[in-house]
């Protein structure tokens, strides 16, 4: 029983252990920006250092690289997918709230899990359709009233949504066979390589001073290696619905960390829907281990 449950109680670690560490990337942002960044110098930044981390990693772990065809398809999904949704994210908070954008952002676990019935042919279960509810009433509650958006911003955090739907769906079939660490490591070179194209008629405006530049390491190695990693080796054990709906917990550490780092105040709403978006997480890694004993 143990040997059938443990990869699925590992995988369910691992997803949570992502959001946690993309659910900091905000405030990280904050004191990158204070110290005087733009968005394109950020994203530059963060893919680089990573990547430079990354292969530093592979080659001393002398991980094989994925080839052919799967190569090409990480490639894409670093270069266009994961670079298209970064860059529709951090530009949508030019012209919507911070909340808005992330309520829009987090509309891709449902987007997933009605690609993953249509596309993969996955199994639309009892637990998996309240877990949906839960979440989805949780995140409302959790990101807050934040709805006074542009009509730009709120296309582009939709469309940060599909792009990152589908880029988790890729996900699911072009890492098989590959590692995931060596998935995130050919995605965050094509995406350093996207936005350092993207600068080449540009200056780029760099942080300043020591809290800047912590701030911009600890972006590139914790809410983009240790996230992107440890997602990639939930993905594999999970598929993209059940991955993609633990992931909803990513918002209430963004908003926790915002109340104790920053002075953001939570409202009672807030705290509730933090509550709901665990209990979705605990209901879909309990119904999904029942099903993996039976």
């Amino acid at each position: 029983m143990w040997k059938s449950t443990s990869p699925r109680l590992v995988g369910t670690l691992f997803i949570l252990l992502s959001a946690l560490a993309f659910g900091v990337l905000p405030l990280f942002t904050h004191y990158i920006y204070a110290a005087g960044a733009d968005t394109r110098t950020v994203l530059i930044l963060r893919f680089s250092i990573a990547g430079a981390v990354m292969v530093g990693v592979m080659l001393a772990r002398n991980e094989t690289w994925p080839r052919g065809r799967a190569l090409l398809g990480l490639i894409a999904m670093g270069a266009i997918g994961y670079a298209g949704q970064s860059f529709c994210y951090f530009t949508a908070l030019h012209y919507a709230s911070a909340g808005l954008v992330a309520l829009l952002l987090y509309l891709y676990p449902i987007l997933v899990t009605l690609l993953a019935v249509i596309l993969l042919k996955d199994k639309m279960t009892r637990p998996k359709l309240i877990a949906l509810a839960l979440a989805s009433a949780g995140l409302v509650m959790t990101i807050g009233p934040a709805l006074d958006g542009s009509l730009l911003g709120i296309g582009l955090g939709l469309l940060a949504a599909i792009i990152y739907s589908l880029y988790v769906i890729a996900g699911s079939r072009l890492t098989v066979g590959a590692s995931p660490m060596a998935s995130a490591t050919v995605i965050m070179l094509s995406a350093a390589t996207t936005f350092s194209l993207s600068m080449v008629n540009g200056e780029p405006a760099w942080p300043t001073g020591m809290v800047g530049w912590s701030a911009m390491v600890m972006l590139a190695l914790i809410s983009t290696v240790v996230a992107i990693v440890t997602f990639f080796a939930g993905l594999t054990r999970l598929g993209p619905s059940e991955s993609s709906m633990l992931s909803t917990f990513e918002p209430v550490v963004s908003v926790a960390g915002a109340a104790w780092l920053l002075g953001d105040q939570m409202s009672i709403w807030q705290w509730f829907g933090g509550g709901l978006i665990l209990a979705s997480a605990l209901l879909l890694a309990r119904s999904g281990t029942a099903q993996a004993a039976d």
